[in-house]
């Protein structure tokens, strides 16, 4: 079962566009992908969710980064998310570019 899981997921990765995959593969190796996902809460909420409540503010991406970053409480529940610091300033804007395209 898990295999076949894995291998849906790697050929839905495979059609998608190198962007895509380069920020989704981002995520998962800074260890994102062990509290979100894109469609489902799972410990923190769905990237798509988080897309949805910070579309068309302005200065998202850098709300995003500072938490990220710093941690935080209280904006999706109880549930702290632990900081982390350990992640590239390079990295972290395209995974928050990724995170804030998913609808």
């Amino acid at each position: 079962m898990k295999l076949s899981a894995l291998f849906v997921a790697s050929a839905a990765l495979a059609m998608c566009p190198p962007t895509v995959q380069a920020s989704q593969a981002l995520a998962e190796k800074n260890g994102c992908l062990g509290c979100h996902s894109v469609s489902d809460k799972v410990v923190g909420p769905a990237y798509k969710d988080v897309a949805a409540k910070y579309k068309g503010q302005k200065d998202a991406a850098v709300k995003l980064a500072a938490k990220v970053k710093a941690g935080g409480s209280g904006v999706w529940g109880t549930v702290a998310m632990p900081p982390n610091p350990k992640v590239s300033d390079k990295d972290l804007k395209k995974i928050i570019a990724w995170v804030l395209s998913q609808k």
